[in-house]
């Protein structure tokens, strides 16, 4: 099944920790702020801090907007986010505080469960066409960052807007992505 969701059903709620808002696009059924399988959001930064702890849980953070931010991972690690889709992977649990390069940005954040879900991030800039694989158990997202995006699989057909999201799921077909400046996204259960 090929669903478009707007960014009319987007939902703000606040930061874990408090410190701000973000906007959830997407959240496994049942799910909420503090027990989920996984979650898409997208959040504006506009000051220097530390990250809401999300102990269990694996994150990929995609820059989409502003000028880059440095995640600095239990004063050991070292993410840098300088360009536009720049993707950082790390464990939610640990303490990660964030500066921003030069002003405010917004990330696309994705967030999976350890003991539940598998997620695969992917960030393309230039124009190209996608087949991807999509199995009957997962879930393929892709999130349109500023230009339409054309998805087909089997009979579906969708010409994705801007800032927009797809959902692909219960379908066990080749998934024909044609775009640029999106990200994908496919979550499989761990067994």
């Amino acid at each position: 099944m090929l669903t478009e969701i707007s960014p009319t059903s987007f939902k703000t709620i606040p930061w874990k920790n408090g410190l701000g808002h973000t906007t959830e696009l997407a959240i496994s059924d049942g799910g909420n702020l503090n027990n989920f399988d996984w979650r898409l959001s997208i959040a504006t930064v506009a000051n220097d801090g530390k990250f809401s702890n999300f102990n269990g849980y694996e994150r990929n953070l995609v820059l989409i907007e502003g000028n880059g931010i440095n995640l600095l991972h239990d004063n050991k690690r070292l993410d840098q986010l300088t360009n536009l889709l720049d993707i950082a992977n790390f464990d939610g649990g640990r303490t990660t505080y964030g500066k921003l390069a030069d002003g405010i940005i917004k990330d696309f954040n994705v967030m999976s469960n350890n003991t539940t879900y598998q997620a695969q991030v992917n960030s393309y800039k230039n124009q190209q066409t996608l087949n991807l694989t999509n199995t009957i158990n997962m879930l393929t997202f892709i999130y349109s960052v500023s230009v339409t995006t054309k998805i087909k699989t089997g009979n579906d057909q969708l010409t994705l807007k801007a800032c927009h999201l797809a959902k692909i799921s219960n379908n066990d077909k080749v998934i024909e992505i044609s775009g640029k400046s999106m990200i994908v996204v496919q979550f499989t259960p761990k067994l």
